[in-house]
């Protein structure tokens, strides 16, 4: 039986209203891991926009190969790792980049280094979660995939597709057009347009924002259903400083102007940079509930098949055995049986010899 309790506001006061306090104050000491990687053609903006999210500097000396260079080149992975700190809440950044990615004559297998290295991460999770430390655990699994989009092009290359077609079901993809600014404001929402058709043609999965609850303010539904509507987004990065009317900002200087980078009239930098924040727990959700069961059912079916085949060669061996007797008993019989035909045969060849010596 359940029984409600209710205590007058006066003198019933409990004090479980104050556990997600408790729950806020202890994430806050532990702090928070985030995992993000960008992919995406070299000469896109990628490292620009990165800094230009988390007003850091990832890579202070970042070496360029020539073209030359570029012609086998394969696709290599680092990680940089920075811990960020606000108002007192700590977050771990992790940056997964991936230069090299379709840089090379021929790209096919381009991506299955970032395939291998996705799964390494959910192995290696997989391993720590089974191991007796549980307690800490460091998540280097990728949680979100920036995928960078060329504006140059009337919509997706087949390398995009063959791509986000391999790892949708491995980690969250939010497709990013590069270097908006490059763009009139028809070009980039008629390309916005044919990239979701794109999209939904070959049926790849990305990251779908969750409905607002109907609890939700009025403010936050508008929030979510203006950053649903701005999929894919299309950005600009830049780190330099100009000065506008008397204020410093960030932006990139034309002759015939300034495009500011954290202006939502410019450019979508300010909702992905919202998105980001605003839904990176259920990133991280997502991640371990979806992508990460699914690879850890795989790999228990995998290891229930290894074992059930183990098993099943164990039987064989015994059954063998318990049957060798058994052949080697007929074969015995077989054996004698065929001696003492031949004795026979020796024995009448023998009588025949005889009578016909002694036949008068």
């Amino acid at each position: 039986m359940f029984y409600v309790l209710q205590f007058p506001d006066a003198g019933g006061y409990v004090g479980f209203a104050n556990l997600p306090n408790q729950v806020h104050r202890k994430s806050v000491k532990k702090g928070f891991e985030f995992t993000l990687m960008v992919v995406g053609e070299s000469g896109l903006g990628k490292s620009t926009l990165i800094n230009s999210l988390f007003l850091t500097d990832l890579y202070p000396e970042r070496y360029i190969p020539g073209a030359a260079e570029k012609i086998e080149r394969t696709v290599q992975i680092e990680a940089s790792t920075v811990e960020i700190e606000e108002r007192g809440v700590k977050l771990r950044l992790t940056v997964v980049d991936t230069p090299g990615y379709g840089d090379a004559i021929n790209s096919q297998d381009c991506f299955k280094t970032i395939i291998q290295y996705i799964d390494n991460q959910f192995e290696r999770y997989l391993h720590d979660e089974s191991g007796l430390n549980r307690r800490h655990i460091v998540d280097n699994r990728v949680h979100c995939c920036f995928y960078f989009i060329s504006p140059f092009g009337h919509g997706l290359k087949p390398l995009d597709v063959a791509f986000m077609k391999a790892i949708h079901s491995k980690v969250n993809i939010v497709p990013v057009i590069a270097k908006a600014d490059t763009l009139t404001l028809k070009e980039r929402d008629r390309l916005k347009r044919r990239i979701l058709d794109e999209i939904a043609e070959h049926g790849i999965k990305i990251y779908q924002l969750p409905d607002a609850d109907s609890d939700e303010d009025e403010e936050f539904k508008e929030q979510t259903r203006v950053l649903k509507a701005s999929v894919p987004f299309a950005v600009i990065g830049s780190n330099q400083l100009i000065e506008v009317k008397g204020k410093k900002i960030r932006g990139r200087l034309y002759p015939w102007g300034v495009v500011e980078v954290e202006n939502p009239e410019h450019n979508d930098f300010l909702k992905l940079r919202t998105m980001l924040v605003t839904h990176m727990q259920d990133l991280q959700e997502v991640t371990q509930d979806l992508h990460y069961e699914n690879f850890r059912s795989e790999r228990l079916k995998k290891a229930g098949r290894s074992t059930d085949e183990e098993v099943l060669d164990k039987d064989q061996i015994l059954l063998q055995k318990e049957m060798s007797p058994g052949i080697f008993t007929v074969i015995a019989c077989f054996s004698v049986k065929s001696q003492k035909k031949r004795d026979a045969r020796v024995e009448q060849a023998a009588s025949c010899a005889f009578t016909l010596r002694h036949r008068p």
